[in-house]
């Protein structure tokens, strides 16, 4: 019998290195936003940076998943240079939302030409070949999967493009952590669902 999505890899979760995790992710943005009412734009741009790098340190000397950490300081690193240069506060966050489109856009187009996203990357990442084309139910789960997170990254997009365009620095944030893990835990409930049905399939046609 194959292995389970839960055997093979840790969850999205303790990727992101559990609870506080998820905590460390929200903390430059906030800091940020915070920082720029009280002190302004070039203050709050490097009280972001410090507090990313500051995240990464202490996840280092805890031996937690640094990976998360190093990937949020350099989004946030940036983020802050984009926001520095314009001298406007709300284009600290362009990068995540044009992010979200592109990915939106990607992740489409792979349904689009059958080559759902999903199942490409978690083949990749299990080694279990790319078999799983063949079976148009095991296909069609990815399918499903793939847009779940095309709805997601959709979502991001659209709602926080519309309060950059209201120039809502302070919403901006909330949304981004709001529409963050808790969005992608959802989208990763269907993942799930698609990975132990395609192996399932997969274990079907081996046996």
């Amino acid at each position: 019998m194959s292995e389970t999505l839960d055997d093979r890899k840790p969850s999205a979760l303790q990727q992101a290195g559990g609870a506080p995790g998820l905590i460390y992710a929200s903390v430059p943005s906030i800091v940020f936003v915070v920082a720029d009412a009280v002190t302004g734009l070039h203050v709050a741009t490097a009280l972001a940076v410090g507090a990313g790098a500051g995240i990464a340190l202490l996840r280092l000397l805890r031996r937690e998943p640094l990976q998360p950490a190093v990937s949020g300081l350099l989004g946030v690193a940036i983020s802050a240079f984009i926001a520095y240069q314009s001298g406007d506060a709300k284009d600290y966050f362009l990068v995540g939302i044009w992010g979200s489109l592109a990915f939106a856009v990607v992740f489409f187009a792979s349904v689009l030409v059958r080559w759902p996203l999903v199942g490409v990357i978690w083949s990749a990442m299990s080694g279990g070949g790319q078999a799983w084309r063949a079976d148009r139910s095991a296909r069609m789960g990815y399918d499903v999967a793939t847009l779940a997170l095309v709805a997601t990254f959709a979502a991001r997009f659209v709602v926080q493009n519309w309060l950059y365009g209201l120039e809502a620095t302070g919403w901006l944030a909330f949304a981004r952590i709001a529409m963050g893990y808790p969005l992608s835990a959802v989208a990763l409930v269907v993942v799930v669902w698609a990975v132990r049905r395609a192996d399932r399939r997969m274990a079907v046609r081996v046996s």
